[in-house]
């Protein structure tokens, strides 16, 4: 079984606060005298900081862990007890105990069909923490624009990037705004977790 990982916001998040065109290159090399003659206010997010830092990415990589750890843990299990099984069948053949061959293709197809079970166990696992991992991803996409929308009503940038690696070969420091949109992030989500746990007691 394959972990999952929570790697949201692999995908840029380019957004355009404006209709202003322009490519993400472009917007960020430009020097800082000729972004304000021509107007146009640019910053950017380091997506390695939201992510190690913003609490709805800690919380959720959390339970994606456990989930996966609880799900190698079955699969570990299921795995025992076919090995048991199949060596149980091959002392009680190598010993002479089925009395007839109908008794033999019996016990085999039982331990076809077990190990069966446990591909079709392991598929739907996968499947399911895959399914839980992508969900999440988008409430956290979600969340961040989301903030962003508001936020950037009185910061009125035109665009605001993703620094991931170095997918961005140079930026200026000074339209860094990651250390307040993690801190607006956090504030926001704090606030939110009341209202889940009394939903969570209903």
């Amino acid at each position: 079984m394959k972990k999952i990982y929570f790697l949201a916001l692999g995908a840029m998040i380019a957004l355009s606060a404006c209709n202003n065109q322009g490519t993400e290159t472009e917007a960020e090399t430009e020097a800082p005298a000729e972004q304000e003659a021509q107007g146009l206010k640019v910053a950017y997010i380091e997506v390695d900081s939201l992510m190690s830092q913003y609490q709805f990415c800690m919380d959720y990589n959390l339970l994606l862990n456990q989930k996966g750890d609880n799900a190698a843990k079955l699969l570990q299990q299921k795995q025992r007890a076919l090995q048991q099984h199949a060596e149980a069948l091959q002392k009680k053949y190598e010993s002479n105990g089925f009395t007839t061959r109908d008794e033999l293709e019996r016990a085999q197809n039982q331990l076809a069909k077990e190990q069966q079970d446990l591909a079709e166990l392991d598929q739907r696992l996968t499947n399911e923490l895959a399914a839980e991992n992508a969900k999440l991803n988008a409430e956290l996409r979600d969340s961040i624009q989301a903030f962003l929308k508001v936020y950037n009503k009185t910061k009125k940038f035109d665009y605001i990037m993703s620094k991931l690696g170095d997918n961005l070969l140079w930026a200026n420091k000074k339209y860094d705004i990651t250390k307040e949109v993690i801190a607006g992030l956090n504030k926001r989500y704090k606030k939110s977790k009341p209202a889940e746990a009394k939903d969570e007691k209903k």
